[in-house]
């Protein structure tokens, strides 16, 4: 065991890291038990994972039952909604501080629990790093809401409800009242947003129980769950099996056909790099394209569709769609059981197809994340195609550029605004570096006067993020980001611009010398963040580009579990 490093012996040292422990253990808790942390992101704050302490101590009782000591090893939450300036923005240090905890203790084993959207990437980058067995418990998401009679999809709604009220097409008074109808219980967003597209990834990455992922919160046998992984950790420590045992290219590219099968969040993408980083493997963008563009929509869910994540359990969950796909998969990774993912789908049948479609009938032939490049993303930019209106996927259209998020929300909304419903909005100085963060600002509010007019959906470009529960002809992560040097920084308004998905360009009607001949935009350089001290500045100086999955770049790879000197 690792721990025996710490508490096998009879010297003065092994006695202080046994002794300072007992608090009740018993006395062969020393000798030889698997020591298991939980990493558990509970927290008042990141009122999604609110609930994970029941969960914890489901975990605690599987572990006891398997023979091992269970350790509850808090660390840091993000709250997606409530912290600010973005989530994003510190999903690296929760990662960090996430392996430098597991590293530094007396510990085994490792069992994840997150659920909130950077909750989930942050613990699997850890163990990823660190490399000792680790198995995720998600979070799970909420159950369904209703608003006079219907179900309501938290965040999709959010977005809808929003513009109907800038519309006029909704009252104030109905706004703020389904505001208590939105968060029915415990549990992340209900929608596929990339909370639950984050629990579905790891499922396909081979890092759960196969079948736990989009298990309802309230539900007990997500209870249930826990407690097998608990005794599942156990198990794994004494084989030794290891995140890097797990999670092999192979992995990646099923999690990357899961993510266009589900029509998941587009936050998934900087996520998976950013992991595959951490194992030293090779994922690129142009994996995304190449193994998920051509995957079918088989998931009926919100924003892409219509249900929402209660549904998609009962209508066979995750297991049932990917059985439909299972001819798209790489047979060879195992999961944290020692068996092929593939090896569990076959007994999985849809018990609802207007939630689940068969493969015969998808929702849309081809769904995924599409990567595009051009003389506006030299290093690429994405785009949801599931998410975004058919009509708009080819487009040309004059820019009308924002510099900041300030400047977008103080003129979006002028009467006198020049815009019609062929403009393409931009939104720069929304990078990794440039917020910082990346936050998810680039689904755009349409402006009232074309909301007025019912349009409700154009075309929009930033070098940020949305949201997963977003919709729209939105491109995304655009690179490099304009706060780095990045051409969307030398666009001005007027500038034609020409989008066309199915040949994967994105361009501005320049040539390279007229674009060469340019300036970045003052008031876009006034309005970025310069930090001179803390964790914003670490964080600006070292942060990798969307492309790279925007870790910082001192972190993209592994330290191992090795600790070089004893603490006394």
């Amino acid at each position: 065991m690792r721990s025996d490093a710490w508490y096998k012996g009879r010297d003065r040292d092994s006695y202080i890291h046994r002794a300072w422990m007992r608090r009740g253990l018993p006395d062969d808790a020393f000798d030889g038990r698997a020591h298991i942390a939980i990493a558990n992101t509970a927290s008042d704050l990141a009122p999604c994972n609110s609930h994970l302490n029941e969960i914890s101590d489901f975990v605690k009782n599987g572990i006891w039952e398997a023979g091992g000591v269970p350790l509850n090893m808090p660390t840091v939450s993000l709250g997606e909604t409530q912290v600010r300036p973005t989530a994003m923005l510190w999903r690296n240090m929760s990662a960090m501080a996430t392996e430098e905890l597991l590293r530094a203790n007396p510990i085994d084993g490792v069992v994840l629990l997150g659920g909130c959207d950077k909750t989930i990437p942050a613990l699997l980058m850890a163990a990823a790093s660190v490399d000792i067995p680790a198995i995720v418990v998600p979070g799970g998401p909420m159950l369904s809401g209703t608003f006079k009679g219907k179900a309501l999809g938290c965040g999709t709604d959010v977005w809808k409800f929003s513009e109907e009220l800038r519309a006029g097409k909704m009252s104030e008074a109905d706004f703020l009242k389904s505001e208590s109808s939105m968060i029915r219980s415990r549990g992340h967003c209900n929608t596929m947003g990339t909370a639950s597209t984050m629990g579905c990834v790891a499922e396909a990455l081979g890092m759960t129980i196969p079948g736990v992922a989009g298990t309802p919160a309230p539900d007990s046998r997500l209870l249930q769950s826990a407690q097998e992984t608990g005794r599942l950790i156990v198990e794994m420590v004494k084989l030794d099996r290891k995140p890097s045992d797990v999670m092999t290219k192979g992995s990646f590219l099923n999690a990357i056909v899961t993510l266009a099968g589900i029509g998941g969040s587009t936050n998934a993408v900087v996520h998976l790099l950013a992991i595959a980083g951490r194992l030293g493997i090779n994922l690129t963008l142009d994996d995304f394209d190449k193994t998920g563009s051509k995957v079918p929509l088989l998931a009926n869910l919100q924003p892409a569709g219509n249900h929402l994540m209660e549904d998609f359990f009962r209508a066979g969950g995750l297991l049932a769609l990917l059985n439909e796909l299972k001819d798209l998969l790489d047979p060879t990774p195992i999961t944290v059981t020692g068996k092929p993912l593939v090896n569990y789908l076959s007994d999985n049948s849809i018990f609802d197809e207007t939630v689940i479609a068969k493969r015969d009938k998808p929702l849309q032939q081809s769904a995924g994340i599409a990567v595009l490049y051009g003389n506006l993303a030299p290093t690429g930019a994405v785009i949801k195609p599931a998410a975004a209106s058919k009509e708009l996927l080819q487009h040309k259209g004059k820019a009308l550029v924002f510099d900041s998020i300030e400047d977008f929300h103080k003129r979006i909304d002028d009467p006198n605004l020049d815009v019609d419903k062929d403009t393409v909005l931009v939104l720069r100085g929304c990078g990794p570096k440039g917020y910082p963060g990346m936050p998810e600002v680039a689904n755009m509010p349409i402006p009232q006067k074309l909301l007025k007019q019912g349009v409700r959906d154009m075309v929009r470009i930033c070098d940020g993020r949305m949201s997963g529960t977003a919709y729209g002809t939105v491109i995304l992560h655009v690179s490099p980001e304009s706060a780095a040097g990045g051409p969307l920084a030398l666009i001005k308004t007027g500038d034609v611009i020409s989008l066309d998905v199915e040949n994967r360009s994105l361009n501005v009607e320049l040539t390279d010398d007229e674009l060469a001949k340019r300036k970045p935009s003052t008031e876009m350089l006034d309005s970025l963040a310069a930090p001179q001290r803390g964790w914003e500045k670490m964080y600006i100086d070292h942060v990798m580009q969307a492309n790279l999955g925007a870790d910082l770049d001192f972190l993209v790879g592994s330290s191992g579990s090795q600790v070089s000197r004893e603490s006394h």
